[in-house]
């Protein structure tokens, strides 16, 4: 199997608070995994820092079997980390164009992504008048806008029917 990415002891601590403590995890393609655990257990903080959105205290992570730098290897990715964060004043088409601009990617994939999640009808609605389902299923379309080899969903189903 080709290793998506590897997780060694990986900490993070917030002053006297540790969030994450020593995780060592491996993820293989071709699999569906889950992280559980409770409120506050990590599980955001543990995809924000193998996201380089949030530094780490200690530990080390690689991508793609440490074949790339995490900046080509995120290029690979499709994330959605807590809430979805578009501009509200835009519309679906206008946040997904500037998605696309920023991942250095085409834009001619955005009606076939908002097809997918049901979306397509409103693609020129302001983000402001979703529903957060809607939001949810926008930030959803954004994800696979690159055609990532991996997705990475924090709370997927948060706001979802």
């Amino acid at each position: 199997m080709n290793t998506i990415l590897q997780i060694n002891r990986l900490t993070k601590r917030f002053g006297a608070l540790t969030a994450v403590d020593n995780l060592s995890f491996t993820i293989e393609k071709g699999n569906v995994y889950g992280i559980l655990g409770p409120n506050g257990s990590g599980k955001s903080t543990t995809l924000g820092m193998v996201l380089n959105v949030v530094n780490k205290t200690s530990g080390d992570f690689q991508w793609f079997n440490g074949n790339e730098t995490t900046h080509d290897a995120l290029k690979k990715v499709g994330a959605i980390i807590e809430r979805p964060n578009f501009y509200p004043y835009m519309t679906a088409m206008q946040n997904l164009n500037l998605v696309c601009k920023i991942k250095n990617v085409k834009n001619a994939k955005i009606e076939e992504k908002l097809e997918i999640v049901g979306l397509l009808d409103r693609k020129n609605s302001k983000f402001s008048t979703f529903s957060l389902g809607m939001k949810q299923r926008l930030a959803i379309a954004s994800a696979l806008l690159n055609d990532p080899e991996i997705l990475i969903l924090d709370e997927p189903t948060n706001g979802l029917d």
